[in-house]
Formats: structure tokens, C-alpha cells, sequence
């Protein structure tokens, strides 16, 4: 017997052989280059940093202009500008049956039109499409840069009679278009 140490059968060493060096090497090779994969895709993840409104000039306010489309995303503030009682609750009821959420009810200063709908940047989109239940150009827009939320406020006015149908509705949306971004602001 020599100095090296045989293992139970003939011409087998014990100990690392080339071959096993050369895969394990392989191995360490695959988690390096695996451990530099996922930090480089941690550095470069842009779902943590904060949103830019891109495209905006300096001074422009980002405005969500794109129509809902999920009625359920869009919550109105309903008022009633008539001497009607209670019609604040009766149209509440057919928002509620269109889809949308009514946050909240209350009376009004005295209104003569059809109906004000005033919004803000958050809420452009979402005051195109209420405006929709109101025919086109039936409902006075109002377009308020200070005011925060993605609220909208509907004011029934006197010459108030009812929502639209679907029908109208569809039709109203296909005639206003796609929603552009007011003045001091660019569509986010």
C-alpha cells in the first residue's frame, strides 16, 4: 500500500477529483451570476419610485382625464337646487342603479338650469362621464384647479326632468368625445 488513502475499491482516491472541482465551480458560478441578476433587477424596479406626471410643462397641473370605466370608481356629491323635496334621494336612487356611489346628499342655493357639475384635476374624467346623463351640453361644466379629490358635484337644477337612458347616454359620450385637459393643467 502506498501513502494515498484507498477507499473500498480498487483505484478509487478519496477526495476531490477534477471533475467534482469543475462542477462545483460550475455551481458557484450560477449563484454569483443569479445573486447579480436580482440585484440589478431590485436597482432598476421603477414600481417603488414615486409617479411623474411626464409631459408636463412647469406650472401645469397633472389632470386624470380619461373617462372612468368602471362606473363604481366615480363618486358624486348630489344637490338639490329645486324646490322639489326630496329629489336629491330619488336620483341618488338612479345613480345607485347606474353603477355609481353617492356620497353624499344635501340641498342647494336655488339653481334655474339643468344641472352644474363642478370638479377638479382628480376628477376630469369622471365629470365628462356624469355629464353624459345629462345629454350633451344639458349640464353646466365647471372646472375648479383648487379643489382636491376625485369627487364629483352634480347640482339639480330647476329645469331638471331626469337622468338619460343608456341609449342617451351612449350617444352623449359618443358626441363629447374624449375629455381634454382644462386650462393650467395636462392630462396625467
Amino acid at each position: 500500500m502506498g501513502t494515498r488513502a484507498a477507499s473500498g475499491r480498487d483505484g478509487e482516491y478519496e477526495g476531490m477529483t477534477f471533475a467534482r472541482v469543475r462542477a462545483l465551480i460550475f455551481v458557484a458560478v450560477l449563484f454569483i451570476t443569479a445573486g447579480v441578476v436580482v440585484i440589478m433587477a431590485i436597482g432598476k424596479d421603477t414600481q417603488t419610485r414615486p409617479i411623474q406626471a411626464n409631459g408636463c410643462s412647469p406650472g401645469l397641473i397633472p389632470a386624470k382625464v380619461l373617462m372612468p370605466s368602471e362606473r363604481g370608481s366615480v363618486t358624486i356629491n348630489l344637490f338639490n337646487g329645486t324646490q322639489r323635496s326630496e329629489l336629491a334621494e330619488q336620483i341618488k336612487y338612479d345613480f345607485d342603479n347606474r353603477g355609481f356611489n353617492v356620497n353624499l346628499m344635501e340641498d342647494a342655493e336655488p339653481f334655474d338650469k339643468v344641472a352644474k357639475i363642478t370638479f377638479g384635476p382628480e376628477a376630469v374624467g369622471a365629470g365628462w362621464l356624469v355629464s353624459a346623463y345629462f345629454l350633451v351640453n344639458e349640464a353646466d361644466m365647471v372646472f375648479d384647479i383648487e379643489r382636491p379629490g376625485p369627487e364629483v358635484d352634480v347640482v339639480l337644477g330647476a329645469e331638471f326632468k331626469q337622468l338619460a337612458t343608456t341609449t342617451e347616454v351612449n350617444q352623449s359620450i359618443a358626441a363629447i368625445g374624449n375629455p381634454e385637459p382644462p386650462d393650467g393643467t395636462c392630462a396625467a
